[in-house]
């Protein structure tokens, strides 16, 4: 089993030291993947539990392997990340001291061509994170108008030239449905006029994005779930969230200042208990990688990295 290195290990361990060191502290790795950040959290912190949830089983099946070692210390769920709240009760945890989210697609959903999430090799166009949920991409393609198409590859993807991609593919399906990723590749490239091309790196890789937010609904999910993480951390614990899009980070970024702001009218002479802030931010803005670690693990690159801690209930 490949073990890829964790994006920002040491400082994601870092964020969450000061959460973890307090009795009985359970940390809930809510995208939990290959198990990488989830092993190391728990060789650094022997004393601490954790949830990990995963929306893919061959994800679980695989980390639950890899974390093994740790025995009666690891409770895996099969979920979708905003159902924190019922994985947390169904294990009869009624508050957690940390919680990771480690977003977007992960290395063995990229690296594993069947999946059909990576446009740099020809394969099936599914995309789903759980391969028992009813939608894949190809669905997408072969029966959204080009309306539809267009909103998903505009407001998904944030790209400029969603109308012409999408009249494209619904020209091209009427001659034969989408079903390899190739396909999709080429279609792209040659409705992107070539100025556009020579710039930002292979023109499908918004297309691929969109699609893929689609098909798991990413953005809905993640706007339940930072709010539920929130409601199950402890006074004192922390939320930490790796975002690698700024779809993600918009909406990470705007669910910690709203508990990170005074509710108290700015004009109030003194500010009520309950009108303070339940959470404070850890880190100033988004932290990224450094030029070492990208130069050594290239999907570093894009991520935005933001914490809070909760100071009052």
């Amino acid at each position: 089993m490949t073990q890829h290195v964790p994006v920002m290990l040491t400082r994601i361990l870092e964020l969450l030291e000061p959460a973890l060191t307090t009795p009985d502290a359970v940390v809930v790795d809510a995208t939990l993947g290959l198990g990488g950040h989830a092993e190391a959290l728990l060789t650094a912190f022997p004393d601490v539990r954790l949830v990990g949830i995963d929306r893919d089983p061959e994800a679980l099946s695989r980390a639950g392997e890899r974390l093994a070692p740790f025995g009666d210390r690891v409770h895996l769920a099969h979920a979708v990340y905003d159902e924190i709240g019922t994985v947390l009760s169904d294990a009869a945890i009624p508050e957690v001291a940390g919680v990771l989210f480690d977003l977007g697609v992960s290395s063995m959903q990229l690296d594993l061509a069947e999946r059909g999430f990576a446009y740099s090799q020809d394969a099936p166009l599914d995309m789903r994170m759980n391969p028992e949920d009813p939608l894949t991409a190809a669905d997408v393609l072969n029966t959204y108008d080009a309306r539809d198409l267009t909103r998903v590859l505009r407001d998904f993807g944030e790209e400029k030239f969603a109308r012409r991609i999408a009249d494209a593919v619904v020209a091209a399906r009427a001659e034969a449905p989408f079903t390899t990723s190739a396909r999709l590749v080429e279609l792209v490239r040659d409705a992107i006029p070539a100025p556009a091309r020579r710039t930002g790196g292979n023109p499908s890789k918004r297309t691929f994005q969109a699609l893929r937010i689609e098909v798991n609904a990413e953005l809905a999910v993640l706007t339940r779930a930072v709010p539920a993480a929130l409601e199950a951390t402890r006074v004192g614990g922390r939320v930490v969230a790796m975002a690698y899009q700024s779809l993600e980070d918009r909406i990470v970024k705007r669910a910690f200042a709203a508990v990170t702001a005074s509710r108290a009218p700015r004009d109030l002479p003194q500010v009520p208990d309950d009108m303070l802030p339940r959470f404070a931010l850890v880190t100033r803005g988004a932290e990224q990688a450094s030029d070492d670690e990208i130069e050594e693990n290239r999907r570093a690159k894009p991520v935005r990295v933001r914490a809070v801690e909760r100071v009052a209930r």
